[in-house]
């Protein structure tokens, strides 16, 4: 036998003398503390959300002028669980933390976002469950990370892989969902987070199963908007169109909110009182537009549906987008990435009554990627998100009114936390 061939025989022999290794990372305890968060994230996602569906039943059987006190009554209740029990914050007060507070969220408050989101949400408020999930599962990777005695970055991106699970549960995207986790923190220095991301994709994809087993969640779109066909290279600027259309009505959200806002802190009164006045504004929108009522994840499919005529469409996007921003500043509890989406398919819709040869899908997905990164600023996760949750298959088109929505986006940005502070500049 030749040298040369010797020589290979010994290091064959040399390697499967070793020891078989199995891979340190995968079988790490850090892997099993994002599977294990994601799979708490998942759990509490499904049992917030089975507990929202069977309350949003019992406060359907109240129609027409009822509507009025029942969501008076709500808002009266959750200013008070507010009141007594502990304000929770919003959704600026999560990003605060994360990136002044070495990503610590803190879950004492929990019980009361639980208790009156339910309230706000169920009874009919046009705000979402997703802002009070990412709170409750994000300060859950903190008491977490806590436990195991993590600090500094381990902490933070725990906090912000509970933040996903959450998100991702509701929305059934998990990189659309871990994305959004690292993009709404700062819409120029989202790259400082991305030591977050890993994390973020395992415990999104857990919480996904998980919740996905409770609530029997299925993988198609919840927004079915997938008859389309690409006519060509002109269907990117009708997407960019659109999309300067849908921004517009983005700032005229912002400046809603900043005009209730002024109006509700015009004078101190008790949250409970604020919330109150709030229900009854709302309650009076929803009677006389029933579609306006809720956060939309129903309600867009109706509104795609439904036969409603130019004038009930305008009627529709402007008192929505009241309801919205009344929403917001009169201290209800919810998210705003879903009433935005339906901001923005009802103004697709009326864009293709006014003009009937536009693609009608186009227009609502161009539409809602616009509004909600112009407000957000969270242009990747929104493209993945819409594409996820639509079922629209062309990519591209949505990243061009995503990008268009975020580079029209005011100069100050609707979450005040999102902003620079010195050590940004």
């Amino acid at each position: 036998m030749k040298l040369k061939s010797k020589k290979k025989l010994v290091s064959y022999l040399n390697i499967l003398d070793q020891p078989v290794r199995f891979n340190p990372f995968v079988f790490s305890r850090t892997f099993l503390l994002w599977a294990f968060l994601g799979l708490i994230g998942g759990t509490i996602a499904g049992a917030y959300w089975i507990t929202l569906e069977f309350l949003t039943h019992q406060f359907a059987f109240f129609t027409g002028w009822q509507v009025i006190p029942v969501m008076a009554i709500c808002g009266l209740l959750a200013g008070l669980v507010i009141h007594f029990i502990g304000d929770p914050g919003e959704i600026h007060l999560i990003v605060n933390n994360i990136r002044f507070n070495k990503g610590k969220l803190d879950p004492k408050n929990n019980p009361s976002m639980v208790l009156s989101s339910l309230l706000c949400v169920a009874s009919g408020g046009s705000l979402g469950p997703e802002a009070p999930l990412v709170q409750i599962t994000g300060s859950t990777g903190t008491w977490i990370g806590k436990i195991f005695r993590l600090k500094g970055e381990e902490l933070r991106s725990l906090s912000i892989a509970g933040m996903a699970s959450g998100f991702t549960a509701l929305f059934g995207a998990p990189l659309g969902g871990s994305l959004f986790s690292l993009e709404i923190l700062h819409h120029k220095h989202a790259v400082e987070y991305y030591k977050a991301i890993i994390p973020a994709f395992v415990a999104s994809c857990f919480s996904y199963l998980i919740f996905a087993l409770i609530v029997h969640l299925g993988l198609g779109p919840i927004w079915d908007l997938s008859a389309y066909e690409y006519s060509g290279i002109f269907d990117f600027g009708y997407a960019v169109l659109f999309a300067i259309i849908g921004a517009c009505f983005g700032w005229g959200f912002i400046f809603c909110t900043k005009f209730f806002k002024s109006v509700f802190e015009k004078r101190p009164i008790p949250i409970y009182i604020k919330t109150m006045i709030g229900g009854l504004l709302l309650g009076t929108i929803a009677f006389y537009l029933p579609i306006t009522r809720y956060f939309g994840h129903h309600e867009i499919n109706a509104l795609i549906a439904g036969d409603f005529p130019l004038t009930v469409l305008m009627a529709i996007l402007v008192f929505k987008l009241v309801a919205i921003s009344i929403t917001v500043t009169s201290g209800w509890r919810g998210g705003f990435i879903i009433p935005l989406f339906f901001v923005g398919a009802t103004l697709g819709l009326i864009i293709y009554q006014l003009f009937p040869t536009v693609n009608l899908t186009l227009a609502i997905v161009s539409c809602m990627a616009a509004i909600n990164a112009c407000v957000t600023r969270t242009p990747m996760s929104t493209t993945i998100l819409l594409a996820t949750l639509t079922g629209f298959g062309h990519f591209i088109p949505i990243l061009f009114a995503s990008l268009t929505g975020y580079f029209l986006a005011p100069r100050i940005p609707f979450i005040g936390a999102q902003m620079e502070n010195k050590e940004d500049a």
